[in-house]
């Protein structure tokens, strides 16, 4: 019943600003706005009138626009009040419509109920303006860090995914439809399928899936970036990268030992992928100064054991001390299996020729060496990173993807590797051959919402904000 009641929220951020926006969404809205605003409304055509209280005095003057069904965002009549942004007056107008619908004359809406979070979109998508890929995209495009990502996720809305999506799931229809049309004919099924080419459609299939899963991997890259955590023993430079990659002071360089005691975070992007850098506190075992230090590196190693990609920071103003190699191979044997590890030397401004020789070993294993205080090969380790992420420079035509778009593609892409092989072993298990087939299509149609939980859906429009 909470999907047929009328809602109303403000559309634009909360806080002051130039224009604020009420947005109200039901069925038969008509006599809501004659009697909310005193006259009708043309479709898709903006009117500047006064918004009156119960009195008769103007709380706002703004536009009004009016979008009947289905020609709207949610698929609902819609009205939008556009006034001044002040959250006072937005407040006002919005407590105005939930009178108004509860007056009972001329005509009420008791129903009327402020919206839930992502509650508009969620009603487009369940009259069928969008899929949902296209409504995830909504909230993508907002929440986009970067400008890759916005475009990424312009395209998506659009419904370059879906259309992918889309192309497989007719494809594997089609295979579908003869393979289970084979069941109805048991002594021809093999001879039936070699002639339709059912070997061929499969292979073609996996290559389009393939395809499209290092596309979905490149779009999710774009979504949720990496999180790079810079560690390594004090005054290794860590403070000083961080700043240097983000291009800006955010964290405190000294040469005291222990300046850094909690974690620094910054997202930079190299190329469009948002990277989250976080600068720790200096890795050191029972020397710390206090307990506060102490609490800065525990923290460390919660945030390295959490990492995408690690950047082991090593002093090469230090590299020859028997204590400081020790105290580097005590934190190197206490790093976490399955992490990521980069091994970068700091301070090259600071190494002679004749360090940088004797290192020369470490660099043709794929170490980097650079200087954080003057920029000195942090290209190269810009490029690095995005190795680390796998990002593969796709250019303009990608789209923004989601985790669980890509556990839907690998659940498609078990299922029919599955089918390739009771395909390929040519014995009476045809049945199984359809529902792997039939499994890999649901799988699909959880990307797009044709087969959808409804507390996936909950889940997915829970985390938009209000009024979107």
């Amino acid at each position: 019943m909470l999907a047929a009641d009328p809602i109303v929220a403000l559309a634009t951020a909360p806080g002051r600003g130039a224009v604020g926006i009420v947005r109200v969404s039901g069925q038969g809205l008509g006599t809501f706005v004659q009697a909310l605003l005193g006259r009708s409304l043309k479709p898709r055509e903006a009117t500047y009138l006064p918004f009156s209280d119960a009195t008769g005095q103007a709380i706002d003057h703004g536009l009004a626009l009016w979008f009947p069904q289905p020609h709207s965002y949610t698929g609902e009549d819609v009205l939008e009040l556009q006034g001044h942004g002040g959250p006072v007056v937005l407040q006002l107008l919005l407590a105005r419509c939930l009178q108004v619908a509860q007056s009972g004359a001329p005509v009420c809406l008791p129903a009327l109920r402020p919206a839930r979070a992502g509650e508009f979109t969620e009603r487009a998508f369940l009259n069928d303006k969008l899929d949902l890929a296209q409504a995830e995209a909504v909230a993508d495009l907002i929440d986009a860090s970067t400008e890759a990502g916005a475009r990424s996720a312009a395209r998506s809305l659009t419904g370059v995914f879906s259309a992918r999506i889309d192309g497989l799931r007719e494809a594997l229809i089609q295979l579908r439809l003869q393979v289970e049309a084979t069941l109805d004919f048991p002594e021809e099924e093999i001879d039936f399928l070699q002639q339709a080419d059912a070997a061929g459609q499969l292979l073609r299939l996996r290559a389009a899936l393939t395809q499209l899963l290092a596309q979905a991997r490149q779009g999710a890259l774009l979504r949720d970036g990496l999180k790079v955590v810079i560690a390594g023993q004090p005054n290794a430079g860590k403070s000083s990268l961080l700043n240097a990659l983000a291009g800006a002071e955010l964290a405190i360089v000294s040469p005291v030992a222990g300046t850094t005691r909690d974690l620094v975070q910054q997202t930079i992007q190299i190329e469009g992928v948002p990277l989250h850098v976080i600068d720790t506190a200096g890795l050191r075992q029972n020397q710390a100064a206090d307990e506060v230090e102490q609490i800065g590196i525990a923290r460390a190693w919660e945030q390295i054991a959490r990492a995408d990609a690690l950047l082991f920071l090593h002093d090469l103003s230090r590299w020859q001390s028997p204590a400081y190699q020790a105290a580097d191979a005590a934190i190197a044997a206490a790093l976490p299996s399955g992490v990521t590890v980069l091994h970068v030397w700091n301070k090259l401004d600071q190494c002679d020729a004749a360090s940088r020789a004797g290192l020369a070993p470490r660099w043709q294993a794929g170490e980097l060496a650079i200087s954080a205080k003057q920029g000195e090969g942090l290209a190269a380790l810009r490029e690095r990173l995005l190795q680390l992420a796998g990002w593969q420079h796709a250019g303009d035509g990608l789209f923004m993807a989601r985790q669980r778009h890509l556990q839907a593609l690998r659940q498609v892409d078990a299922h029919l590797t599955q089918a390739h092989d009771l395909l390929a072993a040519q014995g009476q298990q045809i049945d199984l051959l359809a529902e792997e087939l039939r499994l890999a299509q649901h799988a699909l149609g959880q990307i797009t919402g044709a087969f959808s939980a409804d507390d996936l859906l909950g889940e997915i429009f829970s985390r938009f904000c209000i009024g979107k």
